[in-house]
């Protein structure tokens, strides 16, 4: 029955939409696996997609004589080519994440004359919302895991001075926010403030948490060979005055492992600080299931 169903089922999609859509499906799978194993996502993987995209759907365009293929694939490479590069630079994304989804605006491609929502615009905005989860548990997972590291980084950040005076700042805000919504009459706009104010202490304890985390468990030192391009220095390394790479690289590239591999081997460098990053990929396969079964998530829950 349930083999009966699929095959009615996937009888009424069309080639051109079940190609594309199960050659994402299997690009996000293979990702996520070495995105966990390795922390990134390979090359061949993320440059055969974006290939493999436009491929597919210029060969759409010749067999079926109609240029929306190509030109609709060229649109939604374009559309998340942008958000990529603001992720990237935001430091939100690394390469791998950020090159994996341009290809998937390759491979699906982006209609910006179609009334309803893209099946890439919804995949975006699951991938937003299931991102910010899968980012809290994963950081969940990593306080447990290293309990102890995390705590006493928490204890350092709440104690230093620049925290103190920001907290002072937070607090004084979060009270003047209280008294306005106290002695304003409308309930919407109180609410509005109270909203703002209890916003406002989250957001202080959330950022102190983040950097607890990231100072605890997302820290490792790593030996120059085992550097792979994308890799987030945590900090600054130089040789005789002469910057090498750093934070504000929001990546290493490979001719500066390759130096410092170099400088390694002539002992002028030791290990290296790395921060690691949370692996997204997973995040976006989890997303692109959702999409492909209930689709919007914001409006599925509206509906509900």
């Amino acid at each position: 029955m349930a083999l009966d169903f699929l095959i009615s089922y996937y009888k009424n999609i069309p080639l051109t939409t079940f190609i594309p859509y199960s050659i994402g499906f299997l690009a996000l799978l293979i990702g996520s696996y070495t995105d966990l194993r390795t922390r990134e996502v390979p090359d061949w993987l993320n440059f055969g997609l974006i290939g493999t995209g436009f491929g597919i759907n210029l060969l759409f365009s010749i067999i079926y004589w109609k240029l929306n293929f190509i030109t609709y694939s060229v649109i939604g490479f374009g559309i998340f080519l942008v958000i990529a590069y603001i992720m990237f630079y935001a430091g939100q994304w690394g390469g791998g994440d950020s090159k994996m989804l341009m290809g998937l605006g390759a491979l699906i491609g982006v209609n910006i004359f179609a009334i309803k929502f893209s099946f890439l615009a919804s995949f975006l905005i699951n991938a937003l919302l299931v991102g910010a989860l899968y980012g809290i548990l994963w950081s969940i997972f990593l306080i447990f895991k290293n309990k102890k590291k995390f705590f006493k980084s928490l204890k350092k950040y709440v104690s230093n001075k620049k925290t103190i005076k920001i907290k002072k700042i937070i607090f004084i805000l979060f009270i003047i926010l209280i008294l306005i919504a106290i002695l304003v009459q409308d309930f919407f706009v109180r609410l509005i403030f109270l909203y703002i104010a209890l916003i406002s202490i989250i957001t202080f304890y959330l950022w102190l948490i983040i950097k607890a985390v990231e100072n605890s468990c997302m820290l490792k030192y790593v030996l120059p060979s085992q550097l792979t391009e994308g890799d987030w220095i945590a900090k600054d390394i130089k040789f005789k005055g002469k910057y090498i790479t750093g934070p504000k690289d929001l990546g290493i590239e490979k001719k500066q492992i390759n130096k410092l591999i170099s400088l390694y081997k002539k002992k002028k460098v030791n290990k290296i600080l790395i921060k690691e990053g949370i692996p997204f990929v997973p995040s976006f396969f989890i997303a692109y299931v959702v999409t492909l079964v209930f689709g919007n998530l914001v409006y599925f829950i509206f509906i509900i």
